[in-house]
């Protein structure tokens, strides 16, 4: 389900890593332009990795929501699996939302 997001915070992870290599290796060398694309870089990979997760506490807070009312209506019409498979995706939605943050 959150595999573009996934995908999004790897290629994310490793644009800021490129980027701090980069930066580091501007600096060791006195290289400012290169040192300065390095910062761009590292800065880029971090909004990339961030725009993923709050795509993600997205998806989980419409998870929560939508097991909350699942959960509520089997409890009205008394049907019990669906309390219990509504309360599962609420759980789901709260795991899925912890752990992006």
């Amino acid at each position: 389900m959150g595999n573009r997001n996934e995908s999004d915070r790897a290629e994310g992870a490793a644009e800021e890593i490129g980027g701090k290599i980069k930066k580091h290796v501007g600096r060791a060398i006195g290289n400012e332009q290169m040192e300065v694309e390095g910062k761009a870089k590292e800065l880029k990979g971090q909004a990339r990795q961030e725009n993923a997760k709050a795509n993600e506490r997205v998806k989980g807070t419409v998870e929560e929501v939508a097991g909350k009312v699942k959960n509520r209506v089997g409890a009205v019409i008394d049907n019990e699996q669906m309390q219990v498979e509504g309360k599962a995706k609420e759980l789901k939605g709260q795991a899925r939302q912890k752990a992006n943050r």
